[in-house]
């Protein structure tokens, strides 16, 4: 398994990038959205992989992150979806967004990628739901350790935005926007009410 590759970025073509290791060319297939966060021709650049070994050929798929081929691994996991669908996918979303459209069922996000149908984007949420958590989208870029408390009274910073996200849509604010407002906030607040407050504010 190819876990990641460094060297100079050589060019790019229509869906993939050329990456020169040691005078040897990779291509990799990368979703355009990552494509467009690199920089240019002649630069160095770590892209991670993942290796689909097919009867007929070999292809590396990068991305620019772990956490994006952990949800690349995900998504072709999924019965329907192939390599080119799950690029398709985190061409159209982030890896964030992806998990927001999951965890609050929009449909309507995900068949925003080409190639992707109604039937296919309900069947990814149910197979994807239960293997993407709440907290863990929240908390991800706090990277809060275990056993750190926010407050007093003993709510971590992951409880304390999982409430916040519930109160938002008890107050009929949809799924997804109360997940982005919630996380657009940050972490510093310490009670429910003061992120809740911010999360508004958010809103608007």
């Amino acid at each position: 398994m190819i876990s990641y590759i460094k060297g100079e970025l050589a060019g790019f073509e229509q869906d993939k990038v050329i990456v020169d290791v040691g005078g040897v060319g990779y291509g990799i297939f990368m979703p355009e959205r990552s494509m467009g966060q690199l920089p240019r021709a002649g630069s160095e650049v770590k892209i991670y992989t993942y290796l689909n070994v097919r009867e007929d050929a070999m292809q590396l798929f990068g991305f620019l992150s772990q956490d994006e081929v952990r949800l690349f691994k995900l998504l072709i996991g999924v019965s329907g979806i192939g390599p080119k669908g799950g690029l398709g996918i985190l061409s159209a979303l982030s890896a964030d967004d992806l998990r927001f459209a999951v965890l609050s069922g929009d449909t309507k996000a995900i068949c925003a990628a080409p190639g992707i149908g109604k039937k296919t984007a309900e069947k990814l949420i149910i197979e994807l739901k239960d293997k993407l958590d709440l907290e863990d989208v929240l908390e991800r870029s706090t990277r809060v350790d275990e056993g750190v408390l926010a407050s007093a009274g003993g709510m971590s910073v992951g409880d304390i935005q999982s409430d916040a996200v519930q109160a938002l849509v008890a107050l009929g604010y949809g799924s997804t926007e109360s997940m982005k407002a919630v996380k657009k906030a940050g972490d510093a607040y310490t009670t429910v009410e003061e992120l809740l407050k911010a999360a508004l504010k958010m809103m608007f």
